[in-house]
């Protein structure tokens, strides 16, 4: 419930168009993956029934999106993000830095 009701909230306030997911990837852990699945399965709910388009993106186009490479490491999609956003520092904790992420990528794939 906290998750659906604090992402309702901040789409009732902020109210976007369209919301930007990372489509999910695990080759190892099926805990995470299963927690990870719940959360994203929520955060979908709360945008459509908010009107909300849903985007989502993979892991690999969203690095060669920010950075040109797919395979870049977690620390250089941090940095374009910052790039992109003209931040002094990196955004924390970096599931923040994350999603940000997907919203540029939408952003910049919807031109």
């Amino acid at each position: 419930m906290e998750i659906y009701d604090g992402l309702s909230e901040v789409i009732a306030e902020t109210k976007p168009d369209v919301v930007s997911i990372e489509k999910l990837f695990f080759a190892k852990n099926i805990t995470t993956a299963i927690s990870v699945s719940h959360a994203r399965g929520v955060a979908m709910l709360a945008a459509k029934q908010a009107g909300c388009g849903i985007w989502e993106y993979t892991p690999l186009q969203i690095k060669q999106t920010l950075t040109g490479y797919g395979r870049a490491d977690k620390k250089q999609v941090q940095e374009m993000v910052r790039l992109h956003l003209g931040l002094k520092s990196v955004p924390k904790p970096d599931d923040a830095a994350d999603a940000l992420a997907a919203a540029i990528t939408h952003q910049l794939m919807s031109r």
